[in-house]
């Protein structure tokens, strides 16, 4: 009989624990330590290919071969295409396309690989061919495999081989050597382990597909996230068109690069001038509108903010964020009230950014006041202004980075005056030091 080994592994970080602990002692989060039973038989080896030890010299080599996809928005965000034996998990809300955008790699991919095999977890061999019907793909080179235990996989991938490997989803396959069921942390490190052993030793690429959370991680303990090469995750509103894709992690590459994409009916497009898609507005004055330039990876963004600030009806005034930090928005009205003399607090606030972005990044924070400034005072921004800065707590405007790229990015898409700070003044430019100057500007 099979020994058991009982334990207890937190699922924020991973941290396992032959008891049960109510504070984790490395992420420091109360009440995640679950328990799960490890099979002793577990850890059998079913990958039973042997490759040879290497000198460093050889080895730089393999790295190096990459193959492009057919989508060069997904090649910039993975570093230059795809690499032998990598082991990539992808992850994004219900519904936002990740399914959709495997389905499309794949095709893109058959003109490089003879045989891509597609692990059906969540849904059914008919229900993908009715989707890639849709898609227009029509190949034979796509092998959809309907059984999610893993080691008769790996034995069918021993006969048959593989040139890429894709599992929709990680959290439906299992492994029957373990005793937990399908998605739980046991059989989510299990399942893992296996297809990371089984893409180095036979070389091949694999992706997974992840489950998030409500707060948007990946489902399951961080452990999965060490144990594979690269995390992306796709970003955006099911309501809106524009998709994200942001790498977090990437053995093979840098992690400051992003892919945008917009979802058709037929199916994800890749976005080319991505500003573009943003600027409908510009040369038109608002009320509580104002244009700034956030950075998405190595890539300017022009983006446009809304501010409604309103009289309130309730006792307690209203705070609401479309794409922005609520944390921020109340660090932001907190400055205008104390350092620019705007008293905003008993009002009703509203922050929106179009298009179904999510922004974090500190140079928008000039933008985010100048909307507010314009909505409370009830007077139009300049035409064709856009702000760029960070906002202190002392009501000072900081430079922020790329600024050189974001203000050319600005002016090359029709914006004639950037206010900003830390540039040299000139006839586009107009530098200002803290919050008095903006108002000084809109007024």
């Amino acid at each position: 009989m099979a020994k058991v080994k009982v334990n207890f592994v937190c699922s924020e970080c991973g941290y396992d624990t032959p008891k049960w602990l109510g504070k984790c002692p490395v992420c420091g989060k109360w009440d995640t330590f679950k328990e799960f039973k490890e099979s002793g038989v577990s850890g059998e080896r079913l990958v039973s290919d042997f490759r040879e030890p290497v000198a460093l010299s050889s080895a730089g080599k393999i790295i190096s071969q990459r193959v492009l996809s057919g989508f060069s928005e997904f090649n910039r965000v993975t570093g230059g295409g795809i690499v032998s034996g990598m082991v990539m998990l992808i992850g994004g809300d219900p519904g936002i396309g990740k399914s959709t955008l495997m389905l499309q790699i794949a095709d893109s991919l058959i003109v490089k690989f003879s045989k891509i095999v597609y692990i059906c977890g969540e849904e059914n061999p008919d229900q993908i061919g009715m989707r890639a019907f849709r898609l227009g793909i029509n190949t034979d080179k796509i092998i959809l495999y309907p059984d999610t235990e893993l080691s008769s996989f790996v034995k069918w991938i021993e006969n048959e081989g593989a040139d890429l490997i894709i599992v929709d989803s990680i959290q439906t396959v299992y492994n029957d050597k373990s005793d937990s069921f399908a998605g739980s942390v046991n059989q989510l490190k299990e399942s893992t382990s296996l297809l990371t052993n089984l893409a180095k030793k036979k070389n091949i690429p694999v992706i997974l597909v992840g489950h998030v959370t409500k707060d948007g991680a990946i489902a399951g303990p961080r452990v999965l996230e060490h144990m594979v090469d690269t995390v992306l995750y796709l970003e955006g509103d099911r309501y809106h068109n524009f998709r994200i894709l942001r790498c977090v992690k990437n053995r093979f590459g840098s992690t400051n690069e992003t892919g945008l994409f917009e979802m058709t009916e037929g199916g994800i497009k890749e976005v080319n001038d991505p500003s573009a898609y943003f600027i409908d507005n510009i040369g038109i004055s608002r009320n509580g509108s104002a244009f700034t330039v956030t950075m998405e990876g190595s890539r300017p963004l022009i983006i446009e903010i809304q501010a409604l600030v309103a009289t309130s009806s309730f006792g307690t005034p209203q705070r609401n964020t479309v794409g922005y930090d609520h944390k921020k928005l109340s660090k932001l009205l907190a400055v205008l009230e104390k350092r620019g003399g705007l008293f905003i607090g008993n009002s009703d606030v509203f922050i929106n950014v179009t298009g179904g972005i999510k922004v974090d990044d500190p140079g928008v924070d000039l933008a985010v006041c100048a909307a507010l400034v314009s909505s409370f005072t009830n007077k139009n921004l300049p035409e064709r202004m856009a702000f760029i800065g960070e906002v202190g707590l002392a009501g000072e405007i900081r430079s922020v980075s790329y600024i050189e790229k974001r203000v050319g990015e600005a002016i090359k898409l029709g914006i004639e005056k950037v206010v900003t700070s830390g540039l040299k003044e000139r006839s586009d430019v107009y530098n200002i030091t803290n919050i008095y100057e903006l108002l000084d500007r809109i007024n």
